[in-house]
């Protein structure tokens, strides 16, 4: 199994396919803490982190902000007193595409360290 965290996003291309049931099996144990869900009929990877006040809270979004510009893939994100909700999906296939995987790894090595 490859490790996300370690891999870098590509761009889909309108039209493209998302990311198999079989793909999905193979890399969700790498983000254990992600649930999927539907909104819309869009499949999105969704988790809330939790911080001790607002500053962290910010602090987090904002280095989630590096990370979507870096990979060029951009999440929706709620900053909230005590917490941040990340959402990724990947507009161009209206799912979930090995992008959202790669982002969601990278984002929760970005809230242990």
């Amino acid at each position: 199994m490859s490790d996300l965290k370690q891999m870098s996003c590509t761009q889909p291309k309108k039209g493209d396919p998302s990311i198999s049931p079989a793909e999905i099996d193979n890399f969700y144990p790498q983000i254990p803490e992600w649930e999927i869900v539907e909104v819309v009929g869009v499949k999105q990877l969704s988790r809330k982190f939790g911080f001790p006040d607002f500053v962290s809270a910010l602090e987090f979004t904002n280095k989630i902000g590096e990370l979507a510009e870096a990979e060029d893939h951009h999440p929706s994100i709620l900053t909230e007193w005590g917490k941040v909700t990340v959402t990724w999906w990947t507009h161009a296939v209206n799912g979930l595409h090995l992008n959202d995987f790669i982002t969601a790894a990278k984002s929760d090595d970005i809230y242990s360290n």
